[in-house]
């Protein structure tokens, strides 16, 4: 058993926390929402009064957060506090150049880090098969493994420090670009008066396939278990697709690397969010390509 302390207890951190807990391992979590502590509670979570009495005895902690900067804030609180060598892993999506910063706070106490967001989305962090995106040295994705292994079942170690969030990134605008995609091509569909199984069934086992198509298709009927049948209920809302959409520019503007179809999918998601899609799954953006 191992003592885990884990910041972040919200749509994704909770789940994946709970997982930790029915693995056998005595979690100690902490989350400013009342709810989301209440709700991991129920599933075993020790709650902890303050992130630092949450991290005080851990062997391992784990920061499930909203943005770069929350991260660094809570690093910076905690890492002074944290047990002689204790990993640090940080499972949120953020700035490369965050990830780079997280690690040198563990690095300056002696301690290894990964930075090791997920794919998967609510459902993955329920069901335990989080594909996780690792960025850190040898040792500490060889220690962060077993305890990632509880949250999920792909364990990708991509490099160095921010590496993992360099493939998210990347990950992501191919996502939300394909998706836009998918929709465009099933609107389409639909004003040439193709129904969407006949375009489903071809598409899928054609040139046009695709992961947005197959496993998440944007539309009621042809794959049940996608947002489609659920009135777009998140899932993944458009809002966090926009945030990953936003770091992957900022990334390629850092990197002058040309990615137009990165910069059109970004303004897609940012008109759709603006017209009150934010709360809504990724792929109800195709009721805004309608028109």
């Amino acid at each position: 058993m191992t003592t885990i302390a884990f910041i972040g207890l919200g749509n994704m951190g909770g789940p994946m926390a709970a997982n930790l807990v029915a693995a056998g391992h005595a979690v100690h979590g902490f989350d400013l929402s009342p709810a989301s502590c209440e709700a991991a509670r129920i599933a075993g979570v020790s709650i902890a009064a303050t992130a630092r009495e949450a991290v005080s005895q851990a062997e391992v902690i784990v920061t499930m957060l909203p943005a770069g900067q929350h991260v660094l804030a809570v690093w910076g609180e905690i890492v002074p506090l944290a047990k002689a060598g204790a990993l640090l892993i940080d499972c949120s999506t953020i700035e490369v150049e965050a990830a780079r910063k997280a690690h040198e706070l563990a690095a300056a106490k002696g301690l290894v880090s990964l930075d090791a967001p997920v794919s998967g989305g609510t459902g993955g962090a329920k069901a335990g098969t989080l594909t996780f995106m690792c960025g850190g040295c040898d040792e500490a994705f060889a220690r962060a493994r077993p305890v990632l292994e509880k949250m999920g079942k792909r364990i990708v170690h991509c490099g160095g420090a921010a590496m993992g969030q360099a493939a998210k990134i990347c990950n992501n605008m191919i996502l939300g670009a394909t998706m836009i995609a998918t929709c465009e091509s099933f609107a389409l569909a639909e004003k040439l008066g193709l129904s969407h199984q006949a375009m489903f069934d071809v598409v899928s086992t054609s040139s046009g396939q695709s992961w947005s198509l197959t496993s998440y298709c944007p539309v009621p009927g042809p794959v049940p278990a996608s947002p489609a049948n659920n009135a777009y209920r998140p899932g993944f809302a458009a809002a966090l697709m926009l945030k990953d959409l936003n770091l992957s520019q900022a990334a390629a503007d850092a990197a002058g690397a040309q990615t137009p179809m990165g910069a059109a999918a970004l303004a897609i998601y940012e008109r759709f969010v603006a017209q009150g899609g934010a709360e809504m799954d990724f792929s109800g953006v195709i009721s805004f390509l309608r028109g």
